[in-house]
């Protein structure tokens, strides 16, 4: 099964980034940022993790406040990095490992956290930044899993439930049945302000009093009012409360490897290395628990023609229903109809896929992934009714199903009102 090695804890400032995209190793202002990672990269080096699960937050760049999530986990196979302003940066991108992702957001869902997802989503520097330098051999095989954490727009998530988070996280990974070695990575902070007439504003004690508690006494930390972090370090150095994810998914004593402290401008730069000293989940447990994630859905397998619309099954339909989600712009609308198959391929649906939707096989693309509120906007843009969908998902014509209804009406999602409806041949 899966267990956690320990943890690594850094700042994740652009600066780091810059630094070292501009060669900046040995100049005497940046060399000891890159001194205090060369003991991590050793430990990653020795220590070989499979997985990188990485606590960090979005700069307002992947994610804007039209829709912001408090906990959103990538369940991505792949990560590039993202354009911040200038352009993104020449690193390449790097690996994501979905399963795992999956099993956590599902294992978190069941401890009562409401978790968010996401795909096709670049990372900024609040993962990349201090990723570059963890990983200085690009070939490394490590993939990540990334979990966003919104810190930017209050109400945030309190120190504690941060915490509390940790604490599930470690039964999410210790119940993966793959045996995959996992280290965490907390970013974020230290005590910085970049805003307001206070910006500029660091706080050197309590910076080291909160590694030396984030070490020795988290609890202690997690009484902390958001308020008192801004107070002690910074408006926007409060987002170390992300430190106590990762703190949470650890044994309740840590043997601290590595310590670094440096303050070269705007922002405090800390990295630490943690082992985890704590007993593994044990098998019967780990079991037990993927028994738990499953009883909310148990009994559906029984339902005849019921397909619960799970993470495994949005990861196998995702690139079919990305390309159904884009009919919603007028200018996709009137491409498809200009040239379905160019349409099709320009989407990069495979030869199966394109075949289904060509067909309007509304049952074949629920069997395939699709789901039905897509199958909806289809059906609209081709002239079809919403009965159309169900009685192809009954193997029916319209004319039969409609002998089940209490009322004969037709309707889809299109404008317009009532519209003449195509029905296909079975």
């Amino acid at each position: 099964m899966a267990r956690i090695i320990g943890a690594i804890a850094t700042s994740h400032t652009p600066t780091i980034g810059f630094a070292l995209d501009a060669n900046k190793q040995q100049d005497p202002a940046w060399k000891p940022i890159f001194d205090a990672y060369a003991p991590i990269q050793r430990w990653i080096a020795e220590r070989q993790p499979d997985v990188l699960l990485i606590v960090y937050n979005d700069h307002i760049t992947s994610f804007f406040f039209d829709h912001y999530s408090t906990f959103a986990v990538g369940v991505d196979d792949r990560y590039e990095v993202a354009d911040e302003g200038g352009g993104a940066r020449g690193v390449p991108p790097v690996a994501g490992h979905a399963a795992l992702s999956r099993h956590i957001v599902q294992s978190l869902m069941t401890d009562e956290f409401d978790m968010s997802t996401f795909r096709d989503k670049p990372l900024d520097h609040g993962c990349f930044s201090p990723l570059s330098v963890l990983r200085p051999d690009t070939a490394a095989p490590v993939t990540i899993v990334p979990l966003q954490i919104g810190v930017l727009q209050f109400p945030i998530p309190t120190a504690a439930r941060c915490y509390k988070l940790g604490q599930a996280l470690r039964t999410a990974i210790e119940s993966y049945p793959e045996d995959l070695k996992v280290a965490l990575v907390a970013t974020g902070g230290l005590s910085h302000q970049v805003h307001g007439e206070r910006c500029g504003f660091n706080n050197t004690a309590w910076d080291e009093r909160f590694l030396d508690l984030i070490e020795k006494d988290p609890v202690a930390l997690t009484r902390l009012t958001h308020a008192d972090y801004a107070r002690l370090g910074g408006m926007e150095g409060s987002e170390v409360i992300m430190w106590l994810v990762v703190r949470g998914a650890l044994s309740a004593s840590v043997r601290c490897v590595h310590r670094s402290y440096y303050l070269p401008s705007m922002t405090a730069i800390a990295t630490a290395v943690y082992e985890n000293e704590a007993a593994p989940l044990e098998p019967p447990a780990a079991a037990e628990h993927r028994t738990r994630i499953g009883e909310q859905l148990r009994g559906t397998e029984a339902l005849e023609g019921t397909y619960p619309y799970t993470l495994e099954r949005s990861a196998k339909g995702y690139r079919l229903n990305r390309f159904l989600h884009t009919l919603i712009d007028p200018a996709a609308r009137a491409a498809f109809h200009a040239d379905e198959a160019g349409a099709y391929a320009l989407a990069g649906l495979s030869a199966e896929e394109a075949d289904l939707v060509r067909a309007r096989d509304w049952r074949g693309l629920i069997h395939y992934g699709a789901i039905f509120f897509l199958l909806e906007k289809l059906a609209a843009v081709t002239g079809f009714s919403n009965l159309d969908i169900y009685a192809g998902m009954r193997g029916q014509t319209v004319a039969e199903f409609q002998t089940t209804r209490n009322q004969q009406v037709t309707y889809s999602v299109a404008a317009g009102g009532d519209k003449p409806h195509k029905e296909m041949p079975l």
